[in-house]
């Protein structure tokens, strides 16, 4: 597929179907968007998760998933680089990592050697647009519904690319979030990364 701008009829990606992925693919699901779930253990196994999250997602291949036109990625850091490895070009096509940098056990963050976890993760999707988005809240709350209270819960999200962060901006506003533009890799996703930054576990709310 082409990075064309997103439209009612795009389709999103998830690799990793984990509490992340789930709680995003649960959001996906109440906007009624075309949605393809993965795991590295294959389709099979996503069957019965992608009937209960709803009609518009299905359980399908990593290479599926990697097709998309957005791709969201939330894997465990140790198993990162074999999750995306021999997957299909990019071709600019945009790519939201919501991946956390943790080692287990002992709940550490994994060796960077200096760099934001995003800028290694770009390094391993040669050709994507890479966003960072969707990670700093809570599994439960990232799940729940965001227009709540009187407002619109706050998703961060940061990237070199304006075009892209745009779009998944507009995607976030679809799903009822509020986004905020962090800026570039290198300085917003300092401020996302967990641990270490000072915005994980915020839940923050857009009022009026």
């Amino acid at each position: 597929m082409s990075s064309s701008h997103i439209t009612p009829s795009s389709t999103i990606g998830i690799i990793g179907a984990g509490n992340i992925g789930q709680a995003f693919a649960t959001r996906l699901a109440a906007a009624k968007i075309d949605t393809i779930i993965s795991n590295s253990r294959g389709a099979e196994t996503l069957i019965d998760t992608a009937k209960a999250l709803g009609p518009t997602v299905r359980a399908g291949s990593v290479q599926e998933a990697a097709r998309a036109d957005i791709v969201f990625v939330s894997v465990y850091w140790a198993q990162l680089e074999t999750a995306l490895s021999g997957l299909p070009d990019w071709n600019g096509r945009i790519v939201i990592d919501a991946n956390n940098p943790v080692i287990q056990p002992g709940f550490r963050l994994a060796e960077l050697n200096g760099r934001i976890s995003s800028e290694v993760v770009a390094d391993m999707l040669p050709g994507a647009r890479l966003v960072k988005a969707f990670n700093t809240l809570p599994t439960a709350v990232l799940a729940s519904d965001p227009r709540t209270a009187g407002g619109n819960r706050v998703v961060f999200l940061s990237g070199n690319d304006v075009q892209a962060k745009a779009e998944v901006a507009a995607l976030a506003e679809r799903l009822g979030f509020a986004p905020v533009d962090l800026g570039s890799l290198s300085a917003g996703g300092r401020l996302q990364q967990f641990p270490g930054g000072p915005l994980p576990g915020l839940n923050l709310l857009k009022l009026g």
